[in-house]
């Protein structure tokens, strides 16, 4: 029968004739051009004779100069069996043809295009009218992509925008249509939040753009075995994806051969209702790039899909011609097509990240994650403000860790630019695997920033939310943007009189506006989520105590009444009047969620972590809490304050044990049960009583590799599981070396007897290995060295440390004379990162084939890949923490498993080196002089005149009472020494304690520090020491002068600043410290403050002698303390400056958590770090206040200070003044700072290369 092919019948005749028979697509048309042989002036024609930039394969122009040639490419498919054929736009939009010097003709190619293809068509139609042919107008992914940077330095970089690929997809799309496309395909798609932006583009000229509606089609691309786009999606989560613009047909295309495809054809097959689309690649390409898969092949191969039920549209893609498309149509021809199962997101909540998240009213409940909200955790909100996006994102991917399902994210922050801080975040955490694979809840109250959210994610997103509180028309309108964007959507019970606060109020409106948004506006009911506002209870105000009852109730109508709608809610708003009673809130969670979520509860915004069992809340707790959820007791307020303030000291002593019931344990047991529980206390006399048993343990050394070694396995299991924490395990190691120094006397009198009676005997061999570890020249920070050391002694391994400042030759000759496996370096400072590069270079001068283990806090993967590993025939591998170092120390002396763990590691390496060079031409830097343009511009003769210090000049310290700098203490960093990390809310100090997982032996810890720091004050064993200098001074430039007098008229020395180049997404100043100081043309008088302290004096004798005493804990803990005590003492001598020395802020009134949270004004960056990267910055501060012969601080030749615990710093006092980061800089800057130092440039790079944006 004859059928139209007008628009309006398409889809009609699609879908009946795809339940009918299979259909067939059209193969690849680069191959059928390729075949053509075409040369540059074919491809240019006489239009483009002249045209300024090679031509010669921008295939899609071809539809202008050569249009005849792209029209028999099109008649062959129809011929082969070809239902629909694409057009010749592949690459057709402003982006991709930008490469030519072609966008502004990439609607004039779409236009052609369609044009050519219809032609076709419509002469094949005339032939065989019982059987028409579509245009399938085909949108490419462009050249770009949207969920990835192309910048390894900057993972939250984009190289175009959501916006930019609508622009450009909108164009594309009116010219295909404009041409005649019958359907538009959306194909390729490596980056699905690409193909959003195509389908959204689609859908705006549908909505708004006055196009009739076409049936759309789209196709993705698994790039490898994995499964996974190359943006990271699964299959089904890309299908998820991309549903909501109901698409006729979802398949696969590209990248694989029909063999390799088959199991995610499958897959997509199970799992979604759409007809599906496949058109592999004949095969794999050879080493050519060529495809070898013949037609007969090929066929056989979509036959199998075919007889599996699995397809309803076959083709082909790279490498197919009209010969494969003739024999796969002919091989499907026998098969009926697929039949599609039924659509479950019309019964199921369906969301996405990397990986699908499918919710119904059997799944458990499900957790919102809370801490990504700047109004909710000030830790979060304080890392956004302060630009650090690194430390926001771990808060993000410990939600995920924690349980949550959901990420809810939130900046509505006054100080914020709320659209450029959830593009920048969004764009971040959508490259961390572990993050992005849960979806997003786009959380504010400025649709704007919504918006912003959910073009910078490629999977369903739940936006968060919108209401009926600005009118219906606004509501629609919103709608339809969130649903444009394929998300589901929370709506408040809000309507233009308010906030409901009872049940009847909130059925009201969420029925109002569940019958708008189905009706309406056409959405799934599965994707509607009412927030029926969950108010505070206990607040002392009557009218409050029923807004739990309120709750509840209402969850139980809307759950009868609208049918699908979900329900979700703020869960911490309900016990905000117990804030800082943590037990309180905590039950009064678990009791309101209980009974919330058997009336219909199915997610709310909550901390994963900051739940307690509803069966092991205390009973007396558990029937106030019930009280106050049911209102059924008014003074449910005051019961509950008292029993916080009775259980505040945690009384209720836990039942007593005999602590010495394991003493009656088999020796095996008791050795055990000591080196897990880290007891040194009987380890020797245990340890002799196993030694003494020659039947059980011939020789001594079967002691270690017996019951201490099965105790130590215990111990490595434990912490592999999260089950023990690095303070433990140090004991533990403590405890095992107790009992090894026991038995070294006997095993060296055993080796000298065999010596004499039988020659050599290898008492090494009760080792896996050998590892020389050294902190490298010029570096004297060795904490985390010291505990990858006693973590790898731990399992076994044998540990040389070199201590810290080792030359290249020592490590060299003891990794040569000790037999070492393998090497270990690290380093805190930057200068640091060019001495491994040496010991690298050096290593592979010697001819050693030794691995190198790569660590420390300045180090990187990108450096080790980047830098150093290309210096190094062997093996040079970051290792990222301590747990981390004996998988890959094991796996390299696996003989099995480690020449493919090399080889991971190397393409591992080489793809990160091709990223790094290819995001040197990416990124984008200011010149430096518009750099200094829009630099920050301070209104001198508007501020207060600045504040002269009390005096000029130094004032030296040389002895502080450290009982004086306890108060300052930031034991935050202490506990991240030690790996201890709790979990939100109870997440850093002090809170950490009441952490479920790590709170008791983060008090234990907390508790044996305070002891050693009591007998450390009392014996005198740390000396704090100390300067503060001030001075006048003025900017000059980029640079700050500093005077010998107020005379200003001689410059004692020269402060070198660098200014911030990296391109900004909004109007920021770009920053140098020097703006922070007067210019000198100004006539203003300024100051510049500077200090060096230390409280490292003492610390080497106290750590020689615990070692001496085989105590790696008080070791490290010694060499910790001194660090958290200078960093105290410099919070301390710099509160004095703001107020008494320099005295510009004389009524400051701060806790100690407000210095933490740096509430005071002005700043005191330390040179080397930040806001002025350049350790060299040291020798000036050094030389101005003769800073080694007035307090003993010295500086190594790779600038580091000696002792190690040490701080020093330039003080600014300009409210305006702030903390930042320098970034990358440009080559230009390099020269005019090396000019300005007089500096040879090869010197200034040598200090700079961490932060040069060229190689």
């Amino acid at each position: 029968m004859t059928v139209t092919t007008e628009r309006a019948s398409t889809t009609a005749y699609l879908e009946q004739e795809l339940q009918r028979r299979i259909m067939c697509l059209d193969g690849a048309m680069g191959s059928m051009v390729q075949t053509y042989k075409l040369t540059e002036e074919d491809f240019r024609g006489e239009r483009f004779a002249n045209w300024e930039r090679d031509i010669k394969g921008n295939n899609d122009i071809l539809v202008i100069t050569k249009p005849e040639v792209i029209y028999g490419i099109h008649m062959a498919y129809l011929e082969a069996g070809s239902d629909m054929i694409e057009t010749n736009t592949f690459s057709a939009t402003t982006i991709a043809q930008a490469d030519y010097a072609m966008e502004a003709l990439a609607y004039e190619i779409n236009l052609e295009a369609a044009k050519v293809a219809k032609r076709a068509c419509e002469d094949m139609t005339k032939r065989t009218p019982e059987k028409p042919r579509f245009v399938c107008g085909a949108i490419g992914p462009t050249n770009r992509t949207a969920s990835i940077s192309p910048s390894v330095e900057n993972p939250a970089f984009r190289n175009v925008t959501f916006d930019q690929l609508v622009e450009a997809y909108s164009e594309q799309a009116r010219g295909l249509l404009d041409g005649g496309s019958d359907i538009l395909l959306v194909e390729t798609v490596f980056d699905t939040l690409n193909a959003k932006a195509a389908l959204y583009a689609v859908e705006l000229l549908f909505e708004e753009g006055g196009y009739e509606r076409v049936p759309v089609m789209v196709s993705g691309t698994i790039v490898d075995q994995s499964g996974r786009t190359l943006s990271g999606q699964t299959g089904e989560a890309f299908v998820i994806s991309v549903s909501h613009a109901n698409p006729i047909s979802i398949g696969l295309n590209c990248a694989l051969g029909a063999d390799q495809m088959r199991p995610f054809v499958q897959a997509l097959s199970d799992f979604t209702p759409r007809f599906l689309l496949c058109y592999p690649n004949a095969g794999l390409p050879n080493t050519f790039g060529e495809y070898d898969e013949t037609p007969e092949q090929m066929a056989a191969q979509i036959a199998e899909f075919a007889k599996a039920g699995l397809v309803n549209i076959v083709g082909g893609c790279c490498g197919t011609t009209p010969a494969h498309i003739k024999a796969i149509a002919d091989a499907v021809r026998p098969f009926a097509p697929r039949v599609p199962p039924p659509d479950i997101s019309r019964q199921k909540l369906m969301l996405s990240g990397l990986v699908p998240l499918i919710y119904d009213e059997t799944s458990n409940f499900m957790n919102i994650g809370e801490r990504c909200n700047v109004s909710g955790s000030r830790k979060f909100a304080k890392h956004i403000v302060n630009g650090e996006y690194e430390e926001a994102n771990a808060i993000a991917r410990a939600q995920v860790e924690n349980g949550a399902q959901i990420i809810d994210i939130n900046m509505d922050e006054g100080m914020l630019d709320g659209v450029a801080t959830m593009t920048h975040f969004v764009n971040l955490i959508m490259t961390e695997p572990e993050v992005a694979k849960v979806p997003l809840m786009v959380d504010s109250s400025n649709f704007a920033v919504v918006e912003a959210g959910l073009k910078c994610s490629q999977g369903k997103c739940i936006v968060n939310s919108i209401s009926l509180k600005e009118g219906e028309e606004d509501f629609i309108k919103k709608a339809r943007i969130v649903k444009r964007h394929g998300a589901a959507v929370v709506v408040m019970a809000f309507d233009e009189t308010g906030q409901a606060d009872t049940a009847t109020r909130k059925l009201e409106i969420c029925t109002r506006s569940y019958r708008i948004l189905v009706d309406r506006v056409g959405f799934n009911p599965q994707d509607i989520i009412f927030d029926p506002n969950i108010l505070t209870i206990c607040t002392g105000m009557e009218e409050h105590d029923n807004y739990a009852v309120e709750f509840i109730e209402s969850c139980r109508q809307i759950r009868a009444t609208l049918p699908g709608a979900k329900l979700s809610g703020g869960v911490s708003n309900v016990s905000f009047s117990f804030r800082g009673k943590e037990e309180i809130r905590q039950a009064m969670h678990s009791v309101f969620l209980f009974h919330a979520i058997k009336a219909g509860l199915d997610m709310g915004i909550v901390n994963a972590g900051f739940l307690t069992i509803y069966d092991e809340v205390p009973k007396d707790l558990l029937e106030l809490c019930e009280n106050a959820v049911h209102n059924r007791d008014s003074q449910s307020t005051e019961k509950l304050l008292s029993y916080a303030e009775k259980h505040a000291k945690g009384s209720g002593a836990a039942k007593q044990v005999d602590a010495e019931e394991w003493r009656k344990e088999s020796v095996d047991k008791r050795l055990a049960h000591a080196l897990v529980k880290g007891i040194t206390k009987h380890v020797v006399e245990d340890t002799e009583e196993a030694r003494l048993d020659t039947v059980r343990f011939p020789r001594p050394l079967n002691v270690i590799e017996g019951p201490l070694m099965d105790g130590m396995n215990i111990v490595g299991n434990l912490f592999g599981s999260g089950k023990m924490f690095l303070p433990q395990v140090i004991k533990s190691a403590r405890v095992m070396k107790k009992a090894v120094a026991h038995l070294i006397p006997f095993m060296e009198e055993e080796r000298q007897r065999r010596l004499a009676e039988s020659g050599i005997v290898n008492d090494e061999d009760m080792y896996n290995g050998t590892v020389v570890m050294a902190t490298v020249k010029g570096d004297v920070h060795d904490i985390g060295k010291n505990i990858v050391g006693v973590v790898l002694g731990c399992n076994n391994y044998r540990v040389i440390d070199l201590g810290v400042m080792t030359p290249c030759e020592k490590i060299i000759e003891t990794a040569i004379a000790e037999k070492a496996n393998i090497i270990g370096l690290s380093g805190l400072i930057t200068p640091s990162l060019d001495e491994m590069i040496h010991v690298a270079r050096e290593l592979e001068r010697r001819g050693l084939k030794i691995p190198v283990l790569i660590g420390g806090a300045t180090t990187s993967k990108t450096h080790t890949a980047v830098k150093i590993a290309p210096r190094y025939s062997e093996p040079a591998i970051h290792v990222l923490d301590a747990s981390r170092s004996v998988v890959v120390v094991s796996s390299l002396l696996d003989e099995k498993a480690r020449e493919d763990f090399i080889d991971d590691i190397r393409e591992e390496y080489e793809e990160i080196r091709e990223d790094h060079y290819d995001s040197l031409k990416n990124r984008r830097y200011l010149p430096l002089p518009a750099a200094k343009e829009q630099g920050l511009k301070i209104n001198w003769s508007a501020q207060a005149a600045p504040v002269k210090p009390s005096f000029l000049g130094t004032r030296a310290f040389t002895d502080i009472d450290l009982s004086e700098v306890l108060p300052y203490i930031d034991w935050n960093p202490f506990f991240q020494v030690w790996q201890l990390r709790g979990k939100y809310p109870n997440r850093g100090y002090p809170k950490i304690f009441n952490d479920e997982a790590v709170g008791a032996e983060a008090k234990k810890l907390f508790d044996e520090a305070n002891v050693m720091l009591r007998t450390i004050i009392d014996k005198k064993q740390l000396k704090a020491t100390g300067i503060v200098g001030m001075y006048p001074a003025n900017s000059n430039g980029e640079d700050i002068e500093v005077y010998t007098d107020e005379s200003r008229s001689t410059i004692q020395a020269t402060f070198y600043g660098l200014r911030q180049q990296a391109e900004k997404e909004s109007s920021e100043p770009y920053l140098n410290v020097s703006d922070f100081i007067a210019p000198k043309s100004t006539g203003i008088a300024d100051y510049i403050g500077m200090f060096a302290v230390s409280a490292g004096f003492g610390v080497d004798e106290m750590c020689a002698a615990f070692e001496g005493e085989h105590d790696d804990y008080s070791s490290i803990m010694a060499k910790a303390l001194a660090d958290r005590l200078a960093e105290a003492l410099a919070e301390l001598i710099h509160e004095r400056m703001r107020k008494d020395y320099w005295g510009y802020s004389t009524s400051e009134q701060l806790t100690t958590e407000d210095l933490l949270s740096v509430k005071y004004q002005g700043i005191r960056p330390a040179p080397g770090y930040p806001s002025q990267p350049d350790h060299t910055e040291k020798l000036a501060m050094w030389k101005l206040m003769d800073v080694k012969e007035t307090t003993g601080i010295e500086l190594t030749d790779s600038l580091a200070m000696m002792p190690a615990a040490s701080v020093s710093a330039l003080c600014f006092a300009n409210p305006e003044s702030r903390y930042f980061a320098v970034g990358k800089i440009d080559r230009d800057q390099v020269h005019n700072y090396a000019a300005r130092k007089n500096m040879q440039v090869e010197e200034v790079e040598k200090w700079l290369r961490s932060i040069m944006a060229y190689d």
